[in-house]
């Protein structure tokens, strides 16, 4: 689909400002490589590790009807969890850009968010400590890629668990469930996921559902961009990092951004001229916590932890990050997504 000629320039901003604006736009295009946020000498993350695609899991994808339904938790080592022992790092796929999920802090350069904290917990069951962790910013388009190349052990970046993805990595038990949602300017008149989207031009982040969404059904939206995908993608309209999307509506380069309406809560908590638009999401979706195709002594492994963190009811370790990270921005969630594992 065609990009609009006509263009709002792009020195106005929403919400947020000059300065605060740049500073986001530096920070989008420093997470659009894979960029090691804390340096050890630790090599490939999954340098000699066993395990790959079996038939099984190739016919699971295939006939994929519950793709949260993931391995019975289990306490056991493995290749792969051995691989991480020797190294003493876990080494995980974050985001840093994330209000809320996982962003770094602006006074003390940590990184934090709900995420964080889950990586943490990993960290710690894995290795006794939660401080044990190499964190690698990645963009949205790259989370699969950065399993693949063994860039990554695990990948904790609000990543929606699906049938599409099951096909590339293995997926944990579901740790949130959220919702793609439009977010828009207070005063627009889009009202939702629907004809009032029609000729607007619509921002998503390239490889999310919320793509493949609007794909499917677009309500006459401009949400493609010429020669998307190739090296004259101008990557307005579909961006590497879904944070672009934000920075793009700021400055009036687009109307609205579809996506899950977990990270659009954090985005209007920053900038309170914007706002989630629609009463509810129009989907549901759950996140997981991604490893490598065949991974499974590690995934049985996070699905134990898991287990310790969502137990405890109010108590949790789960609902203790809720509270700190997400409550304010998605009040009302009272317990974690139950899990759900496979039988076969």
């Amino acid at each position: 689909m065609s990009r609009p000629k006509d263009r709002p320039g792009r020195g106005r901003l929403r919400g947020w400002g000059g300065v605060t604006g740049m500073a986001v736009a530096c920070a989008v295009t420093a997470a659009v490589t894979l960029l090691p946020l804390a340096h050890h000498s630790a090599g490939p993350a999954g340098a000699g590790r066993s395990g790959g695609v079996t038939t099984a899991d190739q016919a699971r994808a295939e006939a994929c009807t519950e793709p949260e339904a993931s391995l019975p938790a289990s306490g056991d080592d493995g290749p792969n969890i051995d691989r991480i022992k020797e190294r003493g790092k876990l080494i995980a796929g974050v985001d840093q850009n994330s209000f809320r999920w996982g962003y770094r802090n602006p006074e003390s350069g940590d990184l934090e968010g709900f995420d964080i904290d889950l990586v943490r917990a990993i960290a710690d069951d894995l290795l006794g400590d939660p401080d044990a962790v190499i964190f690698r910013a990645i963009p949205t388009n790259q989370r699969i890629a950065a399993l693949e190349n063994d860039r990554v052990d695990v990948v904790v970046r609000t990543m929606t668990i699906n049938c599409k993805r099951l096909e590339q990595v293995s997926f944990s038990t579901a740790y949130f469930r959220a919702g793609q949602q439009v977010l828009a300017p207070k005063e627009s008149p889009i009202t939702g996921y629907d004809s009032s989207l029609k000729g607007k031009r619509v921002c998503s982040a390239e490889g999310s559902t919320a793509y493949e969404a609007l794909e499917e059904k677009s309500f006459g939206a401009l949400y493609k961009d010429d020669f998307d995908g190739t090296e004259r993608d101008p990557d307005l309209l579909t961006v590497p990092n879904q944070l672009d999307c934000l920075v793009r509506l700021q400055l009036g380069e687009v109307d609205a951004v579809v996506t899950d309406n977990a990270l659009a809560a954090g985005q209007a908590a920053q900038d309170p001229a914007v706002e989630l638009k629609g009463k509810d999401p129009f989907t549901t979706e759950y996140y997981g916590v991604a490893t490598k195709k065949g991974s499974d002594d590690l995934v049985a492994r996070v699905n134990k932890v898991l287990v310790d963190y969502r137990a405890g009811g109010k108590d949790s370790a789960w609902m203790r990050s809720y509270e700190k990270w997400l409550a304010t921005g998605l009040p009302g969630i009272t317990a974690p997504p139950a899990p759900k594992y496979r039988t076969d």
